[in-house]
């Protein structure tokens, strides 16, 4: 299988390519916060750096981003999408076992784009 006809790995059920590929090709921009945090987490768990630094708002996003190679992303669960806030829960595995990461995220229109600002971790 090819890697844009697999499943996008954030959830939706429909392919990379016809999902989060076409945001992280530049080809279409996320309608919703909601679909920017899917692609982010898909970008995340394919390792496309460059889509996390360009979706992540300029005055919090950190000068330097690498991808960690350690973490396996295994599922995503969106909670709530609501207004300008999206809570979710990434599903995870490390060398150490695995874990979830559970987070409120807020989002900001900026020149007509979703960007991710912030978020607020808690227990999963």
């Amino acid at each position: 299988m090819s890697a844009f006809a697999r499943p996008c790995p954030c959830g939706t059920g429909r392919s990379y390519d016809g999902c989060c590929g076409r945001l992280h090709r530049q080809e279409a921009q996320a309608e919703t916060p909601e679909e920017l945090m899917r692609s982010r987490y898909a970008a995340y768990a394919v390792g496309d750096v460059d889509h996390i630094f360009r979706t992540w708002h300029p005055r919090t996003r950190p000068d330097d981003l690498a991808a960690d190679t350690g973490i396996t992303w295994e599922r995503l669960e969106i909670v709530d999408a609501s207004g300008d806030e999206v809570e979710f829960r990434a599903h995870y595995r490390t060398a150490a076992g695995r874990g979830v990461m559970h987070e409120r995220s807020r989002f900001e229109r900026r020149a007509g784009r979703w960007l991710y600002v912030d978020g607020d971790l808690s227990e999963a």
